[in-house]
């Protein structure tokens, strides 16, 4: 999907194009809204998840939109897309992600580490604080900096405030798919543009290429659910990824 730069359009978009097609006669068996994720199970046994943040709604009813939400066609949760509001964004990625990710020999199965070769002269820009990468980054790079959603640094951890600043000097962009959530993944993505790697990664990666065509990624670093009811029992209860993983591949697309 290659788009004339007047046709340019957001990430959300791209992903809800890409999808439809996928989701026609599709319906949605399940929906979990956790307090770590959000799943979603599709009537053809396949589910994806996306990450919940979680804001400050007032009143006791975090989601207030269509419903009841299993039972739908599951383009009627891709059409969240266009609502706006995280909890609906996060549903319509959750049934995007449910319809994408599903086993390809086009994957690269195991961890991203495995798959970025990084060079001992490399800066590493890490948007989101995925802390088991951290070490091993740290070892094989010449400098890494990670960005959270803080006000002032604490730790080794920077405001995303900075990136502004150093994620143009780095060569290999690691940027969480939570970006296309909160709806920063444009301007990072931009910020990277100079980056000799940019990576999209997380529980919460569209693995579908046509997506990004042209945004300057290369490598989409998500997961395949291999185990729907565990991984929506685990949502339910409050889990994340340190509790999915006997019910998900790690997976790596190529761009």
């Amino acid at each position: 999907m290659i788009l004339k730069s007047e046709e340019k359009m957001s990430i959300e978009k791209a992903i809800q194009r890409a999808a439809l097609p996928l989701a026609q006669g599709v319906n949605v068996s399940d929906v979990r809204i956790g307090l770590g994720y959000t799943a979603v199970l599709l009537d053809d046994g396949h589910a994806g998840t996306a990450y919940t943040f979680r804001e400050n709604r007032g009143g006791c009813s975090v989601y207030r939109n269509i419903r009841p939400l299993a039972g739908r066609p599951a383009a009627d949760l891709l059409a969240l897309f266009d609502v706006g509001g995280s909890i609906e964004t996060t549903l319509a990625l959750a049934t995007a992600n449910a319809l994408f990710n599903r086993p390809d020999e086009s994957h690269h199965q195991g961890d991203i580490l495995a798959h970025l070769h990084i060079q001992p002269e490399d800066r590493v820009g890490m948007v989101g604080n995925f802390a088991p990468l951290i070490p091993a980054i740290r070892q094989q790079a010449r400098e890494l900096h990670v960005f959270e959603q803080i006000d002032q640094p604490q730790g080794h951890l920077l405001p995303t405030a900075m990136a502004d600043q150093l994620l143009p000097q780095c060569q290999i962009a690691l940027l969480t798919a939570t970006a296309i959530i909160n709806q920063t993944a444009e301007h990072l993505l931009s910020l990277a543009a100079a980056c000799r790697k940019v990576v999209v990664l997380g529980a919460s990666t569209p693995l579908c290429p046509d997506v990004f065509e042209g945004t300057g990624v290369t490598l989409l670093s998500g997961i395949v659910v291999k185990k729907p009811d565990a991984l929506l029992q685990i949502v339910s209860e409050g889990g994340g990824m340190q509790f999915f993983k006997s019910s998900i591949a790690k997976v790596n697309r190529r761009l």
